[in-house]
């Protein structure tokens, strides 16, 4: 693993200065809570109802598995959303898609609060995560338009501790809502929330995208984009390992309600403390990421997260199986995964997009496809293997392996002796 990070130092290449390295702090810092607050829509939208996720059961008289899938739409909206949003904001500029899908998101939550089933419920959610998708691909293009390479994952980690926020307060907020009212009470708050964002990027975010970038070449230039990116083998690798890393977060935020509600006894306001240590990890690697990238790569602290999320997903799955230690070592091995995982995802973020920066809206949809595709997968295999702490542990470990596994034999850093410069990769639409 060691040699392979010192081989993969030498793939990306930091580009000449990007408009991001001539802003003050105090504008990255307004950047950073603007794109921060897009992001954060969607860890909100999924994990804000994850208090009320057994009294939603009760309620609409259903199964915990089909209440899960609640949670599977929202991550399939969201992946499927991001490959239309994507290249759509490389044709027409960053602020209009984004606009369009968060006015969506507010159409679907409200919605959702007056949803009769959980047919009904599981179909908005869908359409929810289609809203949040333009947030996400958007926030992500835009910090590609203005930074690349080391600035980019040190940028991003920056980003990551403001929506990083949002998966600690959203089941305290959404505890607080059920405390006053019932489960759709959630959704009138993430409507209010979506009304918020919206003014948010009409007055305080600028167009990040001149027109001279602008790709034009329509469905077929799209079909062409795409195409070079999945030939991208550095590209591709990078996605699968983010996407895999974002599988076991997802997973633990799918079994998490019912595995500390329903097998430990936690109440909903105890749920949210549990729930929120977790999340303190995933914001304590980013910004100890910001520290690291000043003496090491992101190639570098990738490999070695990777390795530290593999150990402790083994360890999370056998104090699972044995039970020893009972809920205080199970969280503890929890927040080491959830900790490497916040190391590893802005640096493979940060290595997949600064190789394709001249469609980043197309390369930020693709990435971020894989993450939530793969997330949409391993949600309901936590319910699949019973909604316990072994399932929970299986799926969690299991996707800190796969990410590793992908870094090794996709992307293969030990076979890359000569550096690849990416802008060429992809062509541009004449």
């Amino acid at each position: 693993m060691v040699r392979a990070a010192a081989d993969l130092q030498a793939d990306v290449i930091d580009p000449p200065a990007l408009p991001g390295d001539l802003m003050s702090l105090r504008q990255r810092v307004r950047l950073v809570v603007v794109l921060g607050s897009l992001i954060a829509v969607g860890p909100l939208t999924i994990d804000m109802y994850l208090p009320a996720l057994p009294a939603l059961t009760a309620d609409l008289e259903t199964t915990s598995t089909a209440v899960q899938l609640t949670l599977t739409g929202t991550l399939v909206g969201l992946a499927l959303g991001q490959l239309v949003i994507g290249p759509i904001a490389d044709a027409y500029g960053r602020r209009r898609p984004l606009l369009a899908g968060l006015a969506l998101h507010v159409v679907a939550s409200a919605l959702c609060v007056v949803a009769p089933s959980i047919g009904v419920l599981g179909a908005l959610r869908v359409v929810q995560g289609l809203g949040v998708a333009a947030a996400t691909v958007v926030a992500m293009a835009v910090v590609r338009d203005l930074f690349s390479g080391t600035a980019f994952a040190r940028l991003f980690s920056r980003l990551m501790l403001v929506m990083g926020l949002a998966p600690i307060l959203a089941p305290t907020v959404g505890s607080a809502v059920l405390e006053a009212t019932s489960w759709r009470g959630v959704f009138v708050v993430l409507g209010l929330f979506g009304v918020a964002l919206m003014l948010t990027a009409l007055f305080a975010l600028r167009e990040t995208l001149p027109p001279a970038r602008r790709r034009r070449g329509g469905a077929v230039d799209t079909v062409r984009t795409y195409g070079a990116l999945l030939r991208d083998r550095v590209f591709v690798g990078m996605v699968l390992v983010a996407g895999f890393a974002m599988a076991a977060v997802f997973s633990y935020v799918a079994g998490s309600s019912f595995v500390f509600q329903d097998q430990y006894g936690l109440d909903e306001r105890q749920f949210g403390i549990a729930f929120g240590a977790g999340a303190v990890g995933l914001i304590a690697a980013t910004q100890l990421n910001v520290r690291l990238l000043r003496r090491w790569t992101p190639q570098r602290v990738l490999v070695a997260a990777l390795t530290g999320g593999t150990a402790a997903g083994a360890l999370l799955v056998v104090f699972a199986a044995t039970g020893f230690g009972g809920l205080a070592t199970l969280l503890a091995a929890l927040w080491l995964v959830l900790f490497s995982g916040g190391l590893a995802m802005p640096n493979a973020s940060a290595v997949a997009m600064t190789r394709h920066g001249e469609a980043a809206g197309t390369a930020a949809a693709l990435l971020g496809a894989v993450q939530f595709g793969t997330g949409a997968l391993a949600a309901p295999l936590v319910g699949v293997l019973g909604n316990d702490g072994l399932g929970m542990a299986t799926v969690v470990a299991g996707g800190m392996v796969a990410a590793t596994l992908a870094l090794l034999l996709v992307v293969r850093p030990h076979r890359i002796a000569e550096p690849e410069v990416a802008p060429a990769a992809v062509p541009v639409a004449a």
